[in-house]
């Protein structure tokens, strides 16, 4: 049963029509998304994502609960958890560990999982529990398992779904793992971003299953959705990307970290200089795009910082993650670069020949790349998968 608070939201009804009106609503889950409000499953302080300022802000329902209602009916992303529990007080934390996602995203994702009558849906990274709910709406809760790997996350959401007269089963466990107990299911939906699929995925699927996933690099913390088709034998998962995301990564794949300090004992005068002709201009620091993309599976185990722009010039780094490499790129307005590298491999001339690559096959876009995943490991490819672009080991047996 829906709460009375949340009985009648007129915030969500027009934010349904907006998502409808953009093709990221379908019709079928139209009834779903109009009787589960994410209202009903957010915290009374959370820190929504302002559009204008680029950051996230409080906002207590308590305090101001106009503009609580306003920011839970919008289309922007909700921290609801900073630095894995650890944080108190109403400024934000460090590093964002649980959030309710952009409706936008939420509902394309639900789209392409492709939902039919009678399945059996497991969801990796439950967050608030509005995204279980919508699934429980559609196929009936008894036909929804979700796992998450936060015990107080995974508390809320459960007493949240039993609020609202949903109970599905919430899992507090490494989503890594699935759910094998439960298995096999038709679809599989993961809300966390990841840098490998994890094989007892595709095990807990039927023949015919669908896998629904970010997925991206440590060159960024940018993802791209890839929707994977489970062959009909069960033992491999193979499909295409579909456009950009970002997702807190699953907590076993978070990026390393990569202290400045561990790299570069001194200055960048430490390193070998030299110089490219590749332009800021045709190396865009901003949102991830196909050729972040295309540059983190060629680029492997590297991961790219970039500065703020300064006085005309703006210094964008490479760390190797398999070894202590490091480059460093200075851009200048309409002038040749300024290049510094140190290490076994030379990180920026790895990423120039990554941008050649990318331009020299036609400047791809997600939807020319695919990812193969099997006991083997998986495999991202160009166009077709017997050209394999990158590839990773799987489990060991």
């Amino acid at each position: 049963m829906v709460p009375d608070a949340h009985r009648t939201r007129p915030g969500h009804a027009e934010l349904g029509r907006v998502l409808t009106a953009a093709g990221v609503l379908a019709p079928d889950w139209a009834p779903a998304f109009a009787s589960v409000p994410r209202a009903a499953f957010l915290l009374d302080l959370m820190w929504p994502f302002d559009m204008e300022t680029g950051r996230s802000v409080p906002v207590s329902r308590r305090a101001d609960p106009e503009r609580w209602n306003r920011y839970a009916d919008a289309d922007v992303p909700i921290v609801t958890q900073w630095d894995d529990g650890v944080h108190s007080g109403t400024a934000p934390g460090h590093v964002p560990t649980s959030s309710a996602s952009m409706p936008s995203v939420v509902t394309a994702m639900l789209r392409d999982l492709d939902v039919r009558p009678g399945c059996r849906v497991l969801e990796i990274g439950t967050g608030t529990g509005w995204n279980a709910a919508l699934l429980a709406r559609r196929v009936g809760a008894a036909h929804v398992v979700t796992v998450e790997v936060d015990d107080a996350v995974a508390a809320a959401a459960r007493s949240a779904l039993a609020r609202f007269g949903l109970p599905v089963r919430v899992v507090h466990g490494d989503g890594a793992r699935g759910c094998p107990e439960a298995a096999p299911y038709d679809r599989i939906i993961a809300t966390c971003g990841l840098r490998s699929v994890p094989y007892p995925w595709v095990e807990q699927s039927r023949p015919g299953g669908i896998v629904v996933a970010p997925w991206g690099t440590h060159f960024g913390n940018g993802d791209a959705l890839v929707r994977l088709v489970v062959s009909e034998h069960g033992d491999s998962a193979s499909g295409r990307f579909r456009g950009p995301v970002e997702f807190m990564k699953l907590r076993a794949q978070r990026q390393p970290d990569v202290p400045h300090g561990a790299y570069v004992a001194g200055t960048v005068a430490d390193g070998e200089e030299s110089s490219s002709t590749v332009t800021e201009e045709q190396f865009p620091i901003g949102r991830f795009s196909p050729r972040d993309f295309a540059l983190g599976l060629r680029v492997p185990d590297c991961v790219r910082v970039a500065g703020a722009r300064d006085a005309g010039t703006r210094a964008v780094w490479f760390y190797g993650l398999s070894d202590r490499s490091w480059a460093c790129v200075q851009f200048r307005e309409a002038r040749t670069s300024r290049v510094w590298q140190s290490g076994p491999r030379r990180l920026w001339d790895e990423v120039a020949a990554a941008h050649r690559w990318w331009e020299a096959h036609g400047r791809p876009g997600f939807d020319r790349f695919g990812l193969s995943v099997d006991r083997a490991g998986q495999r991202v490819w160009l166009d077709d998968p017997h050209h394999v672009l990158n590839r990773a080991p799987g489990p060991p047996s």
